[in-house]
Parts: C-alpha cells; sequence; structure tokens
C-alpha cells in the first residue's frame, strides 16, 4: 500500500475507532453517549509481566470497570540522557509476552493501544533525553518504534502511539515526521503520540498523526482538596486551552495518560508517585470524578486511558493503598457509575 493511501487509511480507522466506543454519565446526571474513549493502562516492568498467570485476571477486572480499551506498555531503556541508541533489558516486557497479553485482551472484549516507551535506567524523567548525536539517536528510535509497530500489526492492536513524553527530541519536527512516515508503511492504524501536558503545545508534528494525545497531570489545585468546585475551577482554563488547540489542529484530544494517587495531596501533583505518605482514596476518587465531568460532552475530547491498573506481584512499585490503580478504591466506583452507568 502506498504511503498516501496508508494515511488515508488510518485516518479512516482513527474515525471508526474514535466513534466506536460509547461512554457514560455519573448518576446523576444521566450518561451522555459522545464516541469516548474508555481505557486503562496495564503497565509491565519486568520481562515475564505479560506472561504472568495474573493477566487473565486483570484483564476481566478492567472490563468489568466498563471500560473498552487496554493499554500496553514494553518499554525499552538507555544509559543516560546524552546517548544516542536505546536496548532491551531485563525489565522489557518479552515479544511474546506482548503477543499473548493483546490476545488476552481481545478475548476479554478490549481494544488494544500498543503503547512502547523509552526510559532511563536510573530511573530518571524520559524528558530530560537529549542525545548528542541526533541521527543515530533517531535511527535506533525508527528501528525500536517500527519493531512494535510491526508486532502492532501483527496482533491487531487497533491503535498505536509513536511515541511517550519525549520533551527533549519532540520539538523536532523533520525527524519526527520520518519516524511517522516508517510507522504508517509497517502500521496499518490510527496513531497518537503520548505528550506530556507541559510539552503539547510545542509539538509541529500533531497534523501527521491521526488524534493528539495528552499525559494529562495537570495540577489542578495547590493543596490537597476533595473540593468539587476547587476541582472543576482547577479544570476551567485547561478545557478552554485544549478546546482551542484542538480546533487549530483540527484533530481530537485523547488523554494518553491519566491519573491520581491515592495519597494526600494528589491534586496538587498528579504527575508524582510519592506526594504524600498519607493514604487518600477520597481524594483520588474526587480527581477521577472532577474530570470526567469536566469533559463529559465535548465534541473535541476522544477520551481517557487511565494510568493505570493494579500492580504486578513482587515489583518493588508503589504499595497499592497508595498507587495509582483505582482497582478496590472509591475511584473505581467512580469509573462503573460513568462507564457502566
Amino acid at each position: 500500500m502506498s504511503a498516501l493511501r496508508r494515511a488515508a487509511a488510518a485516518m479512516t480507522a482513527a474515525v471508526a475507532v474514535l466513534t466506536g466506543c460509547s461512554a457514560g454519565g455519573d448518576d446523576p446526571p444521566a450518561p451522555h453517549h459522545h464516541g469516548q474513549l474508555r481505557g486503562i493502562t496495564l503497565p509491565a516492568w519486568n520481562t515475564d509481566d505479560y506472561d504472568r498467570h495474573e493477566a487473565r485476571r486483570y484483564l476481566r477486572q478492567i472490563a468489568a470497570t466498563g471500560a473498552r480499551w487496554v493499554v500496553f506498555t514494553p518499554t525499552w531503556y538507555q544509559g543516560g540522557v546524552r546517548d544516542s541508541a536505546m536496548h532491551t533489558t531485563g525489565e522489557t516486557a518479552s515479544d511474546r509476552g506482548v503477543r499473548r497479553i493483546v490476545g488476552l485482551a481481545h478475548d476479554a472484549g478490549l481494544k488494544v493501544m500498543l503503547k512502547p516507551h523509552v526510559d532511563l535506567v536510573d530511573g530518571a524523567d524520559r524528558a530530560g533525553i537529549r542525545p548528542a548525536d541526533r541521527d543515530a539517536w533517531f535511527t535506533a528510535y525508527e528501528r525500536f518504534i517500527t519493531h512494535y509497530a510491526g508486532l502492532a500489526e501483527d496482533v491487531g492492536a487497533e491503535q498505536f502511539s509513536v511515541g511517550t513524553e519525549l520533551a527533549g527530541t519532540s520539538a523536532d519536527r523533520r525527524r519526527w515526521t520520518r519516524v511517522i512516515a516508517a510507522v504508517r508503511d509497517t502500521y496499518d492504524g490510527p496513531l497518537t503520540y503520548a505528550a506530556n501536558f507541559d510539552e503539547y503545545a510545542r509539538i509541529r508534528f500533531w497534523r501527521a498523526l491521526d488524534v493528539i494525545g495528552i499525559d494529562a497531570y495537570w495540577p489542578l489545585t495547590d493543596t490537597a482538596t476533595t473540593d468539587p468546585d476547587r476541582l472543576a475551577k482547577g479544570w476551567e482554563p485547561i478545557v478552554a486551552e485544549l478546546a482551542a488547540f484542538a480546533a487549530r489542529q483540527d484533530r481530537k484530544i485523547l488523554f494518553t495518560e491519566a491519573g491520581y494517587a491515592s495519597q494526600r495531596g494528589t491534586t496538587a501533583a498528579p504527575y508524582s508517585w510519592t506526594v504524600s505518605e498519607h493514604a487518600a482514596a477520597d481524594e483520588q476518587s474526587a480527581a477521577y470524578q472532577a474530570l470526567l465531568t469536566a469533559f463529559d460532552g465535548r465534541s473535541w475530547w476522544a477520551g481517557v486511558c487511565w494510568w493505570m491498573w493494579d500492580d504486578w506481584p513482587d515489583t518493588g512499585e508503589t504499595a497499592p493503598r497508595l498507587a495509582y490503580t483505582p482497582h478496590g478504591k472509591p475511584a473505581e466506583k467512580v469509573l462503573r457509575r460513568w462507564w457502566r452507568g
């Protein structure tokens, strides 16, 4: 298929994908149905995570919330921010595991977005990656991302992300447009890029993609709160800004990530895994409610992929009572009310 026909096919697929999933509303008010994507991320931290027996149970639990999508995040790593290549490690989900988990997701009635990540081995912010040799880095990145684009095509993943929060490189329109073209030659479905909330406005290649992706970790307040009026006020200028941006780019906006740890202060620092040592499941649920209320019915909003579902056993990540997962907490009840009615 020619590049032009692939682009046209991908755009058609994007329209179908983004109008094929219904979304709910709170009770009260009555639920709305605007074709908004309802997703939850199930990340991998180790090579065998997607091979684990818990996977099937996690996917059933995700589907039970009313989610219709699940996001998977195989991750490669580079040694430092100036390095020019990335590589697999013992924390990279195996290709076999990715194939298995996508099959299990489809069996559970879930659509799939594959969202490969590049991280730093020391755990520093990937936004700091600024390679010394940009040509070499983009050559390596293209090999990395087209590997997963080919895998996504093979397993029938319904959507694909060409990158995530790579703010140190994402201003390079020419090189990123070349990467996107290479992905289109490999994968026929709709494409996005997952920009951080403080990155998306600087990106100049949105027109080469089918939907704008934003990891929506905007602070909504300056202190911990469950007050719906304060949270609503926090969203007001953001909603206005995003509506204008979507109109200028002629693209819908998908929250490729959004989430809140169940910790006191998460509404002031949603991007933090360790904002507090004090559990605050009520603040997490209030934040879920505020986001869904703020964006419900917005025709330019394509939906949300929540970060994240239950952690895998023995990974050493944040204790569940403080973690981003809504599972077994009031936030899960919020999702069920909105998504299941």
